[in-house]
């Protein structure tokens, strides 16, 4: 039973360090994937999108993690940001798609268990060309504003400062 604990150990650990990866489909690098913890049954999923090839296309993502997926654009109306869905999101070559928050994001709706902070949270992405790819998204806090945020860069200001005086 203990080699059955380490495996799931391993495999967890594994998971959560991916999330944090980059992962390579063909021309497509999908960096960084992250999602917020959330209170209830939805919750918003982030990464970014190189496509060093030719024009692709996100189509669609799915997750064993929630009953219905959409892609979704926060868009301005008058005083009011309303999410609206979007059909799927062009990837121009050469170019890249950010996906984060207040802007074109992944909306995970249905959640069938709240994400918490610290879980890894599976995603599959339905390109037009790529075909599809496995990625997992490192759950951080309620209202994160992403993974670099999330680290503590003091001890940088203060290398800086030693090298600036």
């Amino acid at each position: 039973m203990k080699w059955i604990a380490l495996l799931a150990a391993g495999v967890l650990g594994f998971a959560v360090s991916a999330g944090a990866a980059e992962t390579k489909a063909g021309a497509l690098t999908i960096e960084t994937p992250w999602a917020r913890a959330s209170a209830g049954s939805a919750a918003g999923a982030f990464l970014t999108i190189r496509n060093e090839g030719a024009d692709d296309r996100l189509l669609a993502v799915t997750s064993p993690a929630a009953g219905d997926v959409q892609l979704h654009v926060t868009i301005k109306e008058g005083d009011v940001m309303k999410m609206r869905p979007m059909d799927g999101l062009d990837l121009p070559a050469q170019g890249q798609a950010v996906l984060q928050p207040g802007g074109s994001h992944i909306m995970l709706m249905g959640l069938k268990a709240p994400l918490k902070e610290g879980d890894s949270l599976p995603l599959t992405l339905h390109f037009a060309k790529a075909g599809t790819v496995d990625v997992v998204a490192q759950v951080l806090k309620a209202g994160a504003s992403g993974p670099m945020a999330e680290h503590d860069h003091s001890h940088m200001m203060m290398m800086e400062q030693q090298h600036t005086h």
